[in-house]
């Protein structure tokens, strides 16, 4: 197997963007990464995209993207994780990579999510759950995540501050993240106490919908070397694991075993330990699902994860910085493409490039990105490779 590097990395604004179709923000992300690499040179596409077809109305997106970017005939393909598909299109162009079918792969992922109302978002996000015994009984994600709140909060102490505390260090690190949806910093008090969703999730514990596109190019190392732009960035661990698609089927709501085991996966593939990671980007497409998740990931023990925030564990400078980027809840969530941009970032920040987000002496990166409640999880780590 080929040693696999990021070679280029794309992202375009994310927001609420009126004036641009899914199709104008993949292409703009995939020629921005392009750019990035030094390179036109494209062997073959994957496209990573939850459910373009209930937001859009738009499938087949491997021949759409191909064809914006003016790379037909090459290969490509559309793959769907729920919001880990984007995480999904970085390993299937990994593997392409490694396993010597291609040399340059371009990973794109992309969603457009606010040209429809908020009922046909929620539908359309909630085709990530259980379909016969959670959707169609009126469950909505915040409902799920609320519930594996309460459950954390009744189990260890977990408290509303904390939840909240993810939210203030998550926003306070967007405000330096050009692409971010909401570089705005938020309080303590104006997270707790902003409006009811699905007690204990206020809005402000929510991640957004947004519309947005990431890229990456990824290519042998030794093909990396030659182009010389950038510091290469090597892709040393993949893991990905998938449990019920349900909550309901879990024996324990305030763990995430899938997180867990990909994390197990791609620090065996990296030959790395724990120790040796420098900063992770997490799905925390809740405030709740960051707590847990860094419990899984073992970088805290169970029950402390909330506790390791209001303690600055996890901020910029802190032990191990979590999504120094504002993660999903301040950065922005189109849920294609979120995997993508935590790939964009964790090579960014290994090349130095981060700005006043960035974590000083960073070597090695962790991303974990998630689809729905847990049901799928998979994780790169990458590391700074002269």
């Amino acid at each position: 197997m080929r040693d696999v590097a990021v070679v280029g990395l794309g992202m375009i604004k994310w927001g609420e963007l009126w004036g641009k179709s899914l199709r104008t923000m993949a292409v703009e992300a995939g020629l921005a990464a392009l750019d990035d690499a030094g390179t036109d040179r494209v062997d073959s596409l994957v496209v990573g995209c939850m459910s373009s077809g209930l937001f859009v109305g738009q499938e087949h997106l491997a021949s759409l993207v191909a064809d914006g970017l003016a790379k037909g005939p090459i290969p490509a393909s559309r793959v769907e994780s729920a919001c880990a598909s984007g995480g999904l299109a970085v390993k299937t162009a990994f593997m392409e990579v490694a396993s010597g079918m291609s040399d340059f792969v371009l990973a794109i992922g992309v969603e457009k999510m606010t040209d429809v109302d908020g009922g046909t978002a929620t539908y359309a996000l909630g085709t990530a759950a259980d379909g016969e015994y959670e959707c169609f009984h009126g469950v909505t994600f915040p409902a799920l995540y609320g519930m594996m709140a309460r459950a954390h909060m009744h189990r260890y102490g977990t408290t509303r501050e904390q939840l909240s505390a993810v939210a203030v260090k998550n926003h306070g690190n967007a405000v330096h993240n050009p692409h971010a949806q909401f570089p705005q910093a938020v309080t303590i008090e104006q997270v707790s106490s902003s409006v009811m969703v699905a007690d204990p999730i206020r809005i402000l514990d929510c991640s957004p919908v947004t519309d947005g596109a990431a890229a990456v190019l990824v290519c042998p190392l030794s093909e990396a070397r030659k182009l010389k732009k950038h510091l290469a960035v090597k892709i040393v661990g993949v893991g990905h694991a998938t449990d019920t698609i349900g909550l309901y089927a879990r024996k324990e709501f305030t763990s995430l075993p899938a997180v867990r085991l990909s994390f197990e996966r791609a620090l065996k593939m990296a030959k790395k330990t724990r120790e040796e990671i420098s900063f992770a980007e997490v799905h925390d497409c809740f405030t709740i699902a960051e707590v847990i998740i860094s419990e899984d990931l073992g970088f805290f023990e169970k029950g402390s994860g909330g506790k390791a925030v209001l303690a600055r564990e996890t901020a910029l400078g802190g032990r191990i910085p979590i999504n120094p980027s504002g993660g999903l809840k301040a950065k922005g969530h189109p849920v294609g493409a979120t995997g993508v941009a935590q790939i964009c970032e964790a090579t960014l920040q290994l090349r130095g490039g981060c700005g006043q987000r960035q974590v000083k002496g960073a070597k090695v990166g962790l991303c974990q990105n998630m689809g729905g409640s847990g049901g799928s999880s998979i994780v790169h780590i990458l590391e700074a490779n002269e």
